[in-house]
């Protein structure tokens, strides 16, 4: 399991590369309080950067979460997902889109 740990501090960083799958779990982890404190900016935050990387649910959960958010939050979420991009551009690792056809 990702722990928030080693995501947020760049000291810790510097192991390996981070998936989309592992930001989308720490947006799960924020946005129900599983290990940690309820937190809908810090989810959206993860949310936004899995579904940008490729996670293929990672855009329905933050449109889920952002439905319980004030647009400022949002706006904040934006910024800090924005922000850990520019801090940790090479240390994300794009998932290739699964495109599944309807039944």
């Amino acid at each position: 399991m990702v722990h928030l740990e080693m995501l947020e501090t760049p000291a810790e960083l510097v192991q390996g590369f981070i998936t989309a799958d592992m930001m989308f779990e720490l947006g799960m982890m924020h946005a129900s309080g599983r290990e940690v404190p309820v937190d809908l900016i810090t989810a959206h935050k993860w949310f936004n950067i899995a579904a940008m990387k490729g996670h293929g649910e990672a855009a329905q959960l933050r449109r889920e979460v952002a439905a319980e958010m004030q647009d400022a939050e949002i706006g904040q979420a934006q910024r800090a997902a924005r922000d850990w991009l520019k801090a940790h551009p090479a240390q994300v690792v794009h998932q290739p889109m699964v495109l599944r056809a309807a039944a």
